[in-house]
């Protein structure tokens, strides 16, 4: 899967416990805007119901050749998961302190798949920490540029 953009907030304010990929239904103008890379995945999330998965908070902006008059860059789309995949993110929500949200977006041929993540939300230390391997990692990349 070619991924074409990320949800960084999200691998920040959670801790992703398990993940799975589903298919997303689009419009003709909107899997090009995908395509082109106009596509903000920042507070989406997933809901499900009666087995059916739909994804809420995603911004796909408007196809600049598209003529239509009335269009919603944030309506809910529906996904495309397995009966059984769905059942077992259901499961997960049962449990306290999950949620399913959006981890990436991209291209699986010619189909736009979305990556989902079952997530628990961090703590202010764990984000803390998160921040300090980054930093020390970002130390270490620039001494071995150095030398």
């Amino acid at each position: 899967m070619k991924i074409i953009n990320k949800n960084k907030k999200a691998y920040f304010d959670y801790e992703v416990l398990d993940e799975y990929k589903a298919g997303i239904m689009l419009t003709g103008p909107e899997i090009k805007s995908v395509r082109a890379g106009q596509v903000n995945l920042k507070g989406a999330y997933i809901s499900i119901n009666d087995a059916e998965a739909s994804i809420r908070g995603m911004n796909i902006s408007r196809y600049k050749y598209d003529s239509s008059k009335d269009y919603d860059p944030f309506r809910v789309r529906k996904l495309l998961l397995k009966e059984s995949e769905s059942h077992k993110i259901s499961n997960h929500l049962n449990t306290q302190g999950t949620t399913v949200v959006a981890l990436a977006i991209g291209l699986d041929g010619k189909y736009a798949k979305v990556q989902i993540g079952v997530v628990r939300g961090k703590k202010k230390h764990d984000k803390r920490q998160t921040i300090k391997d980054r930093d020390v990692k970002r130390q270490l990349d620039r001494a071995v540029r150095k030398y």
